[in-house]
């Protein structure tokens, strides 16, 4: 019973905070990632818990409905809050909500808001003064309403004072996967990320989806699709923007035009971002000195490493091994990892 209890305690609590004209897709993204028992795979125990005013039936588009399961009270017990976009993005929501969200928000909970979830924060005054973001094409709509508001028009997903807002639909997904890997690790937000068949993350920002400009040749793209997988298999050596272009055929000027067009990052801070990602698994799964995981993830050397951890991620790599490190696995030699492929 105690173990029981114990770990009852240590359940990361997810509120999902409902009120009539809520998005259905935000809903069901919210219950995919937090609501599905994954612990078998070695993913983190969740209790997401539906939370209104009432327990009355909150119906949505589509013929559907959804039950709550606790009152706006457990909102104190919650260690994240997430509040989905709305069909109507001036759809007012209920006094008591934004009273709750503002409770909450002066205890320190993180709170969280996808797409027009935004309007939401904003009715409730929590993003006065602050920076937030919401869907490109509601940008316009919003400044027009909430002028107090600091704006990132192109952002995929912003935190301002432990605030999270999020673009349009898919970047509701990227920051409630963002959210399990900044809780639990890098480890945990794959393993969900893999089993909902999506990216662990996304680099670039929503510019690369408001213009639609006439697409390259497909033969361009595919090239540019094999210099990135040529590149992940060989993150351990010293790539350059120069040895990528070469390898598409093309200037490195052109190339890095090219690529920043296609994946919304520019080639340099793309290898960053997977660089990072590799040194994370890595210090989460494998016990290896750090210079060894500094190597492995093509950072060349601790100190460069331990400098790109603090100026992207707030952290040391042996602080964030010290958080979120597993049982480490069999290091064996030098080439038997796949990131030192």
């Amino acid at each position: 019973m105690e173990n029981a209890a114990e770990a009852a305690e240590n359940t990361y609590r997810v509120a999902l905070v409902a009120f009539p004209g809520i998005r259905a897709f935000d809903v069901s993204v919210i219950t995919e990632v937090w609501g599905t028992d994954r612990t078998d795979r070695g993913a983190p125990a969740f209790d997401l818990r539906r939370v209104a005013t009432d327990t009355t039936p909150i119906p949505m588009r589509g013929g559907m409905a959804l039950l709550p399961d606790r009152s706006l009270a457990w909102l104190s017990r919650a260690d994240l809050i997430v509040i989905p976009g709305l069909d109507d993005h001036l759809t007012p929501a209920p006094t008591p909500v934004l009273e709750a969200l503002h409770r909450a928000h002066a205890r320190g909970t993180t709170i969280a808001g996808l797409c027009g979830g935004a309007f939401t924060l904003a009715q409730a005054g929590l993003l006065d003064g602050r920076r937030a973001i919401t869907h490109w094409n509601l940008v316009e709509l919003f400044r027009a309403h909430h002028p107090q508001v600091t704006l990132v028009p192109d952002a995929l997903f912003i935190e301002d004072d432990n605030i999270w807002t999020a673009a349009g639909t898919a970047a509701g997904i990227d920051l409630c996967i963002h959210l399990v890997r900044q809780a639990h690790g890098a480890e945990a937000a794959a393993t969900i990320a893999r089993s909902m068949v999506t990216a662990p993350f996304r680099t670039g920002t929503q510019a690369q989806f408001i213009e639609h400009p006439t697409p390259r040749a497909d033969r361009d793209a595919d090239t540019l699709a094999a210099v990135r997988e040529h590149a992940l298999r060989h993150l351990h050596e010293p790539l350059t923007v120069a040895d990528l272009a070469a390898r598409a055929g093309m200037s490195p000027r052109s190339f890095a035009r090219h690529f920043t067009a296609e994946t919304g990052t520019p080639p340099l801070r793309w290898l960053l971002d997977q660089r990072l990602a590799a040194a994370q698994k890595l210090l989460e799964r494998t016990d290896l000195p750090m210079p060894e995981v500094a190597r492995r993830a093509g950072f060349g050397s601790e100190v460069t490493m331990r400098q790109h951890f603090a100026s992207r991620l707030a952290t040391s790599p042996r602080a964030y091994r010290a958080a979120f490190s597993t049982s480490p696995v069999s290091t064996g030699a030098a080439g038997s990892n796949p990131i030192a492929r």
